[in-house]
């Protein structure tokens, strides 16, 4: 009856509003106030309910709201600033809960690389000049370069509708072009906050111009170009060196970035029942033993987010199914991979095994023929890279209570195979929802 009181009566709205106020000032001050004000207060109190019980009468209960209002205004002690006050307590509120959320239930994490696709994507762009190793071997490597180019000549960007459709998909543009005619004199470090990169500028014939990053880039690295130790930013994904000369209203920079998947971490499941074989797992890269860390510069307050192929006591191995073509691995150039699946303990992990459904089903086989076609951005199984733990011809046992895991996309993740497992104390909850970008694999199907 009270619930619906409230639900259709302004005034009983308004008396139980005041009252939860007034009751949670009078509770804040009860040591600081005299008896007579405590009573006072209380018999305010006491006359309001009793008006709200009856409900039959609106007009009563506004002048015991009225009185209740009035005996709070005389016995309780202001507050100065008392609407700043209550602004901050609210937003406390929020952050206490935000935080009480996020440390045991949902965690939202970014997808930072491509070691996961296609199952989750890290940050993709077209063109992508990183996938094209520049050597001394020039005419080698230049189909590769021509084919970045055409994508960059070939790119329209946009507008209207199609680009807010765009922009919910995670897609970003970034359009830059030449405002003098003169070599690249300079590339400046990229400036930015941990991982998030802001902009990044370039000097041209003397004159300095600003490229802002799209949302997500990355993260700055280094990298060799055409003799050149140059900080990356954007010229990690684009054409530009130092030395390279433009021409007066030429394309600097003209890329499609899609930003990478944005998750939330289960952290509740894990407290009731160990992690399960295929789980998308993210842990604590300080769990990564600390040579390995140190070897292969992994920040030790970091999270990463790889598949669960093996649980402590196993023993694992890499059984060949096809012979990879066409690989480009960098700085090796074009490299013939086999790939193959994945055997824990003599049994071998198949399509029919949970989890494991996409990853083995092997899209780029030619039907009668034992030639595996690699592409990027689809399954392609494991590819038969010689790690520092787990290689071709070798077997690899899981210490106990540790976990070994692996990247979907094993041409492009730095994983177990390379420091071993891990203990497992360090997992801090598995791939949940993924709630950004709006594509499709939005949603919880991403497992």
């Amino acid at each position: 009856m009270m619930i619906l009181r409230w639900l259709f009566s302004k005034a009983v709205r308004e008396a139980r509003a005041m009252r939860a106020h007034v009751r949670r000032l009078l509770n804040a001050q009860r040591d600081l106030l005299s008896p007579q004000a405590i009573g006072a207060v209380m018999a305010a109190m006491n006359g309001l309910d009793h008006a709200v019980a009856d409900g039959t009468n609106k007009g009563r209960i506004r002048i015991k709201t009225e009185e209740l209002e009035f005996a709070a205004n005389k016995w309780l002690k202001p507050y100065p600033h008392a609407m700043g006050r209550e602004n901050v307590e609210v937003l406390l509120v929020a952050i206490a809960v935000a935080m009480g959320i996020r440390t045991f239930f949902l965690q939202p994490f970014k997808i930072p690389t491509g070691s996961m696709q296609p199952t989750l994507y890290g940050v993709v762009s077209a063109p992508d000049f990183s996938r094209v190793f520049v050597s001394s071997e020039l005419a080698k490597d230049q189909p590769l370069i021509d084919e970045q180019f055409k994508i960059q000549k070939s790119l329209i960007i946009p507008s209207g509708w199609e680009r807010i459709k765009e922009w919910f998909e995670g897609i970003s543009y970034l359009h830059v072009v030449a405002d003098n005619d003169g070599e690249v004199d300079a590339i400046s470090p990229p400036v930015g906050i941990k991982i998030f990169n802001l902009k990044q500028t370039i000097v041209i014939g003397g004159h300095a111009q600003t490229i802002w990053f799209p949302p997500d880039y990355g993260e700055a690295l280094l990298q060799t170009r055409a003799g050149f130790a140059v900080p990356m930013g954007h010229d990690q994904a684009t054409n530009f060196f130092q030395g390279h000369v433009f021409h007066r209203g030429e394309d600097v920079i003209k890329m499609k970035v899609s930003a990478g998947d944005h998750l939330f971490v289960d952290r509740l499941t894990y407290n009731f029942r160990p992690p399960k074989r295929g789980e998308i797992v993210v842990f604590e890269t300080q769990g990564i033993p600390e040579q390995a860390r140190d070897y292969f510069h992994i920040p030790d307050d970091e999270f990463y987010i790889k598949r669960l192929v093996g649980l402590g006591g196993e023993t694992l191995s890499l059984a060949q199914d096809y012979e990879a073509l066409n690989v480009p691995l960098m700085p090796y150039g074009i490299i013939t991979v086999p790939v193959g699946h994945l055997v824990v303990d003599d049994q071998s992990l198949s399509v029919s095994t949970p989890h494991f459904a996409n990853l083995y089903s092997f899209p780029g086989v030619k039907a009668g023929t034992k030639t595996f076609v690699f592409r990027r951005n689809q399954y392609s199984g494991h590819a038969l890279l010689a790690g520092t733990y787990l290689a071709p011809g070798s077997d690899y046992e899981v210490p106990p209570d540790c976990d070994f895991v692996m990247g979907d996309n094993t041409m492009d993740s730095l994983d177990s195979r390379y420091w071993g497992g891990f203990p497992s104390q360090y997992v801090i909850g598995k791939g949940f929802f993924v709630y950004w970008p709006i594509t499709s694999r939005f949603g919880w199907g991403n497992q």
